[in-house]
């Protein structure tokens, strides 16, 4: 069963599941990497070596835990949840844990449509037309995304498209002329707006002129055949033949070949998205050898061709600068503002929850497609310290059921749902040796300095270094701390003694991986539970988009008006 046939109560139960699930190992997920040995987390929460979390979690991934036992056992451990002991609250069984992450994650809840699913379902209720959209290749976010836009887009009857948080403006180029949607990208970034029309302009005179290249490339093909060869080819479809009627006359090979060149004209616009896409200039007659009289008309010509570039370039695609929120009236930055799709692809923090409520809030927005990033600069409610919101609405919890709980994540535990579990699971994602440098620094700092606790920060300065006495020295400056207080063999002391501790910092890491995909889960559930207490909504689901080794964040809330 997907999410979009689950009704409330039955998205309110695997929330609860969730809930159970991570308020016995949320504790783990909000320890602080920079805090791992002046708070001691290793033996504070777990009870078993690293090494049988690492062996545990290699083995999840290749599949070979199925009949595995923990190799370590607590002597006094009575019954466990999720692997931790009910007496203890320690890890006692990191199989179990894992197991338990994963049945307790998107996937595992089994919550989640395909993008496949998503389209089937849009087209088989809007009567579309099946190969519109069958030349997609579903592997990149703008064209993945893009296509899911237009297809809610027809199946709402509308053509304007809202892309907050637009960004450099790659999906609404690509909507705008892959598509024929008037999207108007919002971002509150003026220089992200300019730069994003400006790519506009050169992506559309891309296009043209690749469209333009084409054509000339047939017309020269067909030239090439001699009228003997052209009827050998058109005489079987005079017959009634198939091939005449679906390839007027082509070959297979240049059926093939036809067939192709929407998939190869996607692809070279879609490359063309990160590049300074630049229009190839023909050969012209030099100026020198022009009369006065075709020098002004070239400049007229030129001057009238700039005017109708611009005004062309801005009717599809319209960037505008704001800064957005749950409360902002898009018919004041919008003049022309008819019904439309509200979009948003990585947007951060608090803006793709405030997507989600300008969609429930705004008549206007028929349909919503929002792919959230940077958790951790959710705002809670709920935040027991009362720092994070401060401005009004806050971004987490969303839902009223979660609300009605007061349930609260932590800054840290959303900071470890922006890991990305399938990366880390191929031995990419987590730098240690950066995270041990700055954990090795702290117990410098609580050491040596009663500031160690300061509001600036270290900042990047590992990848600089050359050595940990080098990051140190570089870290003191940074803080403006005094370097005099230690010499290098203080320094290089710190680190031979904690070095051999660094397999539980490493395992650590990977137990805040393994629950990443829980709290994002949470986080995404919520979301959805959202839409699903709304009554004028006719479809809501979570819809996995993009590949998430590709793109991490790869889950879209995805809702329909009535």
């Amino acid at each position: 069963m997907s999410s979009s046939s689950y009704c409330l109560t039955e998205i309110q139960r695997r929330i609860d599941e969730v809930k159970q699930f991570l308020s016995i190992t949320l504790n783990i997920a909000n320890a602080h990497t920079v805090e791992f040995y002046t708070q001691d987390a290793w033996n504070r929460f777990t009870a078993v070596p690293p090494q049988e979390v690492l062996s545990t979690f290699s083995s999840c991934n290749d599949g070979s835990d199925q009949q595995r036992e923990p190799q370590h056992r607590a002597k006094d451990q009575s019954k466990t949840t999720f692997g931790f002991c009910n007496e203890t609250d320690r890890l006692v069984d990191a199989c179990e844990l894992l197991r338990a992450a994963r049945a307790h994650s998107l996937p595992g809840l089994g919550v989640c449509i395909s993008r496949d699913e998503l389209l089937q379902t849009l087209r088989e209720s809007a009567e579309m037309e099946t190969d519109e959209f069958m030349n997609s290749k579903k592997s990149h976010e703008v064209q993945s995304m893009s296509e899911v836009v237009a297809c809610l887009a027809q199946h709402c009857g509308v053509k304007q498209v809202i892309d907050v948080g637009s960004g450099k403006g790659y999906l609404s180029s690509f909507l705008s002329l892959q598509y024929g949607l008037h999207v108007y990208g919002i971002d509150s970034s003026s220089s992200n707006t300019h730069g994003a029309q400006e790519r506009n302009r050169k992506l559309k005179k891309f296009s043209r002129a690749y469209q333009k290249h084409n054509k000339a490339v047939r017309a020269q093909g067909k030239a090439a055949h001699s009228p003997q060869e052209e009827s050998e080819e058109i005489k079987p479809g005079v017959e009634g033949d198939d091939d005449f009627s679906h390839g007027v006359g082509l070959s297979q090979e240049e059926e093939k070949e036809r067939d192709s060149e929407p998939n190869q004209e996607q692809d070279f616009f879609l490359s063309a998205l990160s590049v300074d896409v630049m229009q190839p200039s023909s050969p012209r007659v030099p100026s020198s050898q022009l009369t006065d009289e075709e020098r002004e008309r070239r400049k007229r010509e030129s001057l009238e061709r700039k005017a109708q570039n611009r005004t062309s370039a801005n009717e599809m695609f319209s960037p505008l600068t704001s800064y957005v929120t749950a409360e902002t009236e898009l018919r004041e930055l919008i003049d022309e503002l008819e019904d439309a799709v509200m979009v948003g692809l990585h947007t951060c923090g608090d803006l793709a929850p405030s997507t989600l409520r300008m969609f429930v809030a705004k008549p206007e927005l028929s349909a919503v497609c929002s792919v959230g990033c940077c958790y951790h600069l959710l705002s809670e409610e709920f935040d027991p310290a009362g720092q994070e919101c401060l401005h009004g609405v806050c971004g987490f919890p969303l839902s009223q059921y979660l609300r009605q709980g007061s349930w609260f994540c932590g800054r840290n535990a959303r900071m470890s749902a922006c890991l990305a579990l399938e990366r880390v699971s191929l031995g990419q994602g987590i730098q240690m040796e950066s995270l041990f440098y700055r954990a090795v620094l702290h117990v410098i700092l609580r050491d040596h300095y009663s500031s160690f606790k300061s509001e600036k920060r270290v900042g990047n300065v590992y990848s600089k270094a050359k050595s940990f006495v080098d990051y140190v020295h570089r870290a003191l400056l940074r803080l403006e701390l005094d370097e005099s207080k230690l010499s290098d063999r203080d320094i290089q002391d710190y680190h031979d003694t904690y070095k051999p501790r660094m397999g539980e910092m490493h395992a650590f890491n990977l137990l805040k991986v393994t629950l990443a995909p829980c709290i994002e889960g949470l986080i995404l559930l919520d979301r959805l539970c959202y839409l699903k207490e709304q009554e004028d909504l006719s479809f809501s689901a979570l819809v996995q988009l993009f590949d998430p080794l590709l793109s991490p964040r790869c889950y879209a809330v995805v809702g329909l008006k009535n």
